[in-house]
């Protein structure tokens, strides 16, 4: 037993050593400037999207310009995070 609470927590370790933001994917950006793309809807019943208190007015998955550093995000829930600069930040994950 001790040695399967061992491994478990072994597994736990090495998956939470990522370099990897929590709520996304940062690559960089071809030209250099700063872009947010929305990867997931929270599920698609929760209203519109709303990224620093506006309507997020962009498809599933296609890039915006944005400012680089923290931002805001609702649907449903509510949450920040940041964007680096020169990047393109895929938004995937809205859990806690």
């Amino acid at each position: 037993m001790r040695n399967v609470f061992l491994l478990m927590a072994a597994a736990a370790l090495l998956a939470s050593c990522s370099d990897r933001p929590l709520r996304g994917a940062a690559d960089p950006s071809p030209d250099g400037k700063t872009y947010l793309a929305i990867m997931d809807d929270n599920g698609g019943a929760c209203g519109p999207i709303k990224v620093d208190g506006q309507v997020w007015t962009h498809k599933i998955g296609e890039p915006a310009a944005i400012e680089p550093g923290k931002h805001s995000i609702e649907c449903g829930t509510g949450m920040t995070f940041d964007i680096p600069s020169g990047t393109v930040f895929k938004f995937d994950y809205w859990g806690p």
